[in-house]
C-alpha cells in the first residue's frame, strides 16, 4: 500500500486485529521511507445481487442508497451510528444469504422495515410511510395499530430458540409429563 503522506510504495504492517465483529481486519502500517504510521481497514468484497426496481429494471446494489434511506428515517432519533451500521450489516447479510443474483426492491424494503422496527418505532413509521406510499392519515393509523400488535424485538428473540430447537415449534417439554405438570 502506498504511504498517504509521502506516496512511497513500501509500507509494512506492524499490527493486525479483527474489527467489526470479525467482518474487517484493522491494520496498523508504517512507511519505510518517512516513518509515518497510519491505519487501514480490510473488508471482504462480496458480490451482491442486483436490485430489481418496481419498474422491473435491475440495478447494482448500492449500500449508500440503503444507508441514506435508513439515515433519513432515523433523523434526530436516539439511535447510535453503531446500531445503524449493525442494521445495515443485517440487511446486507440477508441479501448475500438469499443466494440470488437478483432480488426485488420490495424485499429489501421489508428487511429495512424489520431492522427499523427493532431500532426505533418512529423511524419505522417514517420509512413505512414513504415505502408503502401512505395516502392519508388513516394509513398511518393502520400501520401504527399493526406495529402495536407485533411482538417486540425481545419477544421475537426469546422465541428463536424454540424454532431452532428442531421440535416443530412446540414448547420445551411439550408432550412429556414434566411439561404437563408445569402447565398445571
Amino acid at each position: 500500500m502506498h504511504c498517504p503522506f509521502c506516496k512511497a510504495e513500501d509500507t509494512r504492517v506492524i499490527d493486525s486485529r479483527m474489527a467489526e465483529d470479525g467482518t474487517q481486519v484493522r491494520r496498523r502500517r508504517e512507511c519505510e521511507s518517512c516513518g509515518q504510521r497510519f491505519t487501514t481497514f480490510e473488508k471482504a468484497q462480496l458480490t451482491m445481487p442486483h436490485v430489481v426496481k418496481r419498474d422491473g429494471n435491475p440495478e447494482p446494489f448500492n449500500e449508500d442508497k440503503l444507508r441514506r434511506g435508513m439515515e433519513n428515517a432515523l433523523y434526530k432519533r436516539p439511535v447510535t451510528a453503531e446500531q445503524l451500521e449493525h442494521a445495515i450489516d443485517n440487511v446486507e447479510r440477508k441479501l448475500r444469504a438469499s443466494g440470488k443474483t437478483e432480488i426485488p426492491s420490495r424485499q429489501i424494503g421489508e428487511w429495512v422495515m424489520e431492522e427499523l422496527r427493532d431500532l426505533d418505532q418512529v423511524a419505522y413509521v417514517r420509512f413505512a410511510s414513504i415505502y408503502r406510499q401512505f395516502q392519508d392519515v388513516n394509513a398511518f393509523r393502520d400501520e401504527i395499530e399493526r406495529l402495536q400488535t407485533m411482538p417486540s424485538a425481545e419477544e421475537r428473540r426469546s422465541q428463536l430458540p424454540l424454532i431452532e430447537a428442531g421440535n416443530g415449534g412446540r414448547e420445551p417439554g411439550a408432550g412429556d409429563s414434566a411439561g404437563h405438570k408445569a402447565r398445571g
